[in-house]
């Protein structure tokens, strides 16, 4: 019998049998937004899809995973000078996400694993994930794709740093994952404001100490990293690298006991 992964190839009935310790929901969150003149506006929807491709052909089968719809808008404002792009007030996504996650509840599952690959959307992800441990006495895990690292000594440490909205990692997802959409002869090294900022500055547009940037902010293209150094291997090895990390994500999720959560 062919596996089933998606919430939405269950019937109604199937989920009067829900194991609240075993199953878990997960719920990928992503973006419609630019990614410079290489990329398309897609590129966060479809990484995400392709890292859940992956996960689901490597999961072992004592995982019980009900992959929900991708949510494929999400809050990209920081993006919204840019044709093409879509978004949707922070309030708005919150809201939509805690209502999802409310209704995965009263199914009875008690478990999630909210799954990102949009910068834009982590501080939505963390409300919601807080909101449905208080609400409906959930565990929420949240993560990005990203978090879960990448094959050591694959990519530069300042393309790590700094390559944070399609450059080298997005674009070798891209290449891997949907090569008929990327345009090398466009790719070039993006490079990122921040990279002309002092060592010891505070004020940054990420980290601890940071500020509200737009893309244009960081460069004129609306993308930074080096995206002229991507390879469609380079792109698988990172998929599988980190769906391998996801997987002992959810193991982490599955394990923990969810009485401790009434």
């Amino acid at each position: 019998m062919t596996r089933r992964f998606h919430w939405a190839d269950y019937k109604t009935t199937e989920y009067e049998t829900i194991d609240p310790q075993r199953t878990i929901a997960v719920l990928p969150t992503a973006a419609i937004e630019q990614h410079g003149p290489h990329l398309p506006v897609g590129v966060d929807t479809m990484i995400n899809q392709g890292m859940l491709d992956t996960l689901c052909a490597r999961v072992p089968d004592d995982l019980d995973i009900r992959l929900l719809p991708i949510q494929a808008v999400g809050k990209s404002n920081e993006h919204v000078h840019a044709p093409g792009t879509l978004t949707l007030p922070a309030e708005v996504t919150i809201q939509m996400w805690i209502e999802i996650g409310l209704s995965v509840a009263r199914a009875g599952v008690r478990k999630m694993a909210i799954m990102n690959s949009h910068g834009g959307n982590l501080d939505i992800i963390s409300i919601v994930s807080r909101e449905l441990r208080v609400r409906a006495n959930m565990l929420a895990g949240k993560c990005q794709w990203g978090a879960f690292g990448h094959p050591e000594g694959m990519y530069p440490a300042d393309e790590l740093k700094f390559g944070i909205h399609g450059g080298d990692v997005e674009t070798s997802l891209m290449l891997h994952f949907r090569p008929e959409l990327v345009d090398m002869a466009k790719a070039k090294n993006f490079r990122s404001s921040a990279q002309d900022l002092p060592e010891d500055a505070r004020l940054r547009p990420t980290g601890p100490t940071s500020y509200g940037w737009i893309a244009s902010d960081l460069n004129p293209d609306g993308t930074v990293g080096n995206a002229s150094a991507a390879t469609a291997e380079k792109g698988r090895l990172t998929a599988e690298h980190q769906a391998d990390g996801a997987i002992r994500f959810l193991r982490d999720i599955a394990d923990t006991d969810i009485t401790l959560f009434d």
